[in-house]
């Protein structure tokens, strides 16, 4: 009983004492939104007062039973450096704060992605970067489905130079660097993004209120007992299945051991997929070997690999020594050879490649070199496989458990929640691929995350903050016939939700690639963004912020009379060559392939206008454009440069 007593008035005394406690976002270069009022919150012992000094205002708060605390700061111009003091019981000192502007960056792996992933196409950019008033605060994959966090773990704010910009997102980094020089004002980037998730994983329990299934999941995932069941099921059934016997390592001498001699090795092509090259649908282990000569000048230097895409998993050996490893499909593979490790006239590459589902091997229209010294040896064209292992057609690799990322309210209770407090000028977002299995749904489920967000936000007069979002670019296979498509249908919905006011888009049909998920031109696409900030967020009424996009539609006969927004200076085709991919079709939504003609404003005031027919659908009702997960050839911009959105008038 004496004992708990102690306990008891230790643990009385800590409260009553107290030390106030900032949260993670609130710390050294920082930088906080200018021209709007700034709350300040932390933690202390219940009915602590708190003293803050800042850029010559002096502000009081007291932390209420809970031992919260919170007061706000007048709204303040751009400006700084400046530093902070807080005084309660302790003292709190914070350095080199800005004011500006301050974007939260959000969405799947295309926001995640960072400079250090792209390094070739921006060398330049990294090097010369060396804008101090551009700061990022990254924020960790976090999850929790049981409420909203009101803290987070780790961040700190990074400046943009050569060494920390590698951790900048490209979408974010161009983004703020394009408003940067523009206005002149310090840019925060705070990014919170995660790659692979659906948009109802960035939404409160509140904003999915209308959707009752999605509710229903949200209160099963409360319950730990039932999500550590089914996980541990999972777990239990991914440990029973039959383990990988690789034959490659299992043998007297392994397939990559310079020792090795090869028998029984066929011929195959790099690149290319194995199920393409006479292999019918194996998911298992194959390996790749080639020897290579290599001249004595490009020895005793360090080399570098470029294997373009792998899927799904590589280890990667040259000479009998492993110098990468992958694990999943979409990063580019570039490795680095140590110098020495080569040596002049033969050398053996071999390469164990993992595939688990569709096709295994090597992403077509890849670079695939070694290069040193100035030298380049090409790495496509002949190879020699052989199967190591074939795994079991029932062999389930997915596991089958609950991915706690994919989850509704998981990533905005542990990395948005936190935020909410913290004064903004508005949002990128960059997702919608993990939801382009059900694309129908996406405008509804968007719309309700920007309505969520603008309604948990922090300040007075900024419940409509700007939502700037990017359409999904160009991606998958090219089909050269009218089909349906879950990417167009997705990027009609993202062209819907333009209704809900104070958003833009970025039009991206033109930065993707056929074959990569996620593409390297991700700098114009920030650019893109940046355009339409100065259009809503920054009031440029004369700027043309974006490509042309679909207004409306009306029948003339046997053709149809496509208006467009954003014509800017006028409608052309990028090419100098006809329209193309647009489709047309009557009452049974059969599309056909069409022609189509620009036909230009008239002094009366008609504005451009595209003119859509085909001589063989009399009775049109419906135009598509650019409606495939990856068209042709969409050729239609404004004379700015910027491309059409894909549209179809029958959603």
């Amino acid at each position: 009983m004496r004992l708990i007593t102690v306990c008891t008035c230790i643990l009385i005394f800590q409260i009553s004492t107290g030390q106030v406690r900032l949260p993670r976002l609130i710390r050294d270069s920082m930088v906080l939104q200018r021209d709007v009022k700034i709350k300040l919150w932390g933690w202390a012992a219940p009915g602590e007062k708190v003293s803050i000094k800042f850029n010559g205002k002096k502000i009081k708060a007291r932390a209420n039973k809970e031992g919260k605390w919170l007061t706000y700061l007048p709204a303040m111009k751009a400006g700084g450096p400046y530093t902070m003091n807080i005084d309660a019981s302790n003292h709190v000192t914070i350095h080199d704060i800005l004011i500006g502007d301050v974007w939260l960056c959000s969405g799947q792996s295309n926001m995640v992605h960072q400079m250090i992933l792209h390094p070739e196409r921006y060398q330049k950019d990294i090097v010369t970067a060396n804008y101090a008033d551009i700061r990022q605060f990254w924020i960790p994959t976090l999850t929790d489905l049981q409420k909203p966090r009101d803290d987070l773990p780790t961040g700190y704010w990074k400046s943009a130079n050569p060494d920390d910009v590698l951790q900048f997102s490209v979408v974010a980094y161009f983004f703020g660097r394009m408003i940067h020089e523009k206005y002149h004002v310090p840019i925060g980037l705070i990014n919170a993004s995660v790659g692979g998730p659906p948009v109802e994983s960035w939404t409160s329990e509140e904003g999915l209120k209308a959707f009752p299934l999605v509710i229903s999941t949200i209160e099963k995932n409360k319950d730990t007992a039932y999500v550590n069941g089914i996980n541990r099921e999972a777990f239990q059934r991914n440990a029973n299945r039959r383990k990988p016997q690789d034959k490659g390592l299992i043998g007297p001498v392994p397939w990559y051991d310079t020792a090795y001699t090869p028998k029984g090795w066929r011929n195959i092509n790099i690149p290319g997929y194995w199920e393409d090259q006479g292999i019918r649908e194996l998911n298992g282990i194959v390996w790749y070997r080639k020897e290579i000569d290599v001249p004595l000048s490009m020895t005793n230097v360090p080399a570098n690999i470029r294997m373009g895409r792998i899927v799904d998993e590589d280890l990667f050996y040259v000479n009998g020594k492993l110098i990468g490893n992958t694990t999943y499909q979409y990063p580019q593979r570039r490795y680095k050879a140590p110098a020495g490790l080569l040596k002049p006239g033969k050398n053996i590459i071999t390469i164990k490649v993992t595939n688990t589902a569709g096709k295994g091997g090597f992403v077509p229209d890849k670079p695939y070199y070694l290069a040193a010294n100035g030298d380049t040896i090409d790495l496509k064209g002949d190879w020699q496989y052989k199967v190591a292992d074939v795994f079991p057609p029932q062999q389930n690799f997915g596991g089958g458990g609950i991915a706690l990322d994919y989850q509704p309210t998981a990533l905005y209770n542990a990395m948005i929640a936190p935020l909410t407090n913290y004064a903004i000028r508005g949002v990128l977002w960059y997702q919608g691929e993990g939801n382009t299995g059900r694309p129908s749904e996406y405008q509804e489920r968007l719309t309700a995350m920007i309505n969520d967000w603008r309604s948990k936000w922090c300040c007075p007069g900024r419940d409509d903050f700007p939502f700037l979002y990017v359409q999904l670019p160009n991606f998958g296979d090219m089909q050269y016939l009218p089909s349906e498509s879950s990417w167009a249908r997705l990027r009609q919905e993202q062209l819907n939700t333009l209704s809900v006011p104070n958003t833009a888009m970025a039009v991206t049909i033109d930065l993707g690639a056929w074959n990569e998920l996620h593409p390297d031109r991700k700098g114009e696409i920030g650019e893109r963004l940046a355009l339409a900030a100065m259009k809503i967020s920054y009031g440029e009424k004369n700027i043309v912020s974006s490509g042309p996009l679909y207004q409306s539609s009306r029948i003339d006969g046997n053709k149809i009379i496509i208006e467009f927004s954003n014509v800017g200076s006028g409608l052309i085709t990028n090419d100098g060559e006809d329209l193309a991919e647009f489709a047309i079709a009557g009452a049974d939504k059969k599309f056909v392939w069409a022609k189509a003609k620009i036909v230009h404003g008239t002094s009366s005031g008609e504005g451009d206008h595209v003119l859509v027919w085909n001589e063989n659908v009399s009775d049109p009702l419906y135009v598509r454009y650019a409606w495939a997960d990856c068209p042709v050839n969409p050729n239609l911009y404004n004379k700015e440069g910027l491309p059409a959105s894909p549209f179809g008038t029958d959603h």
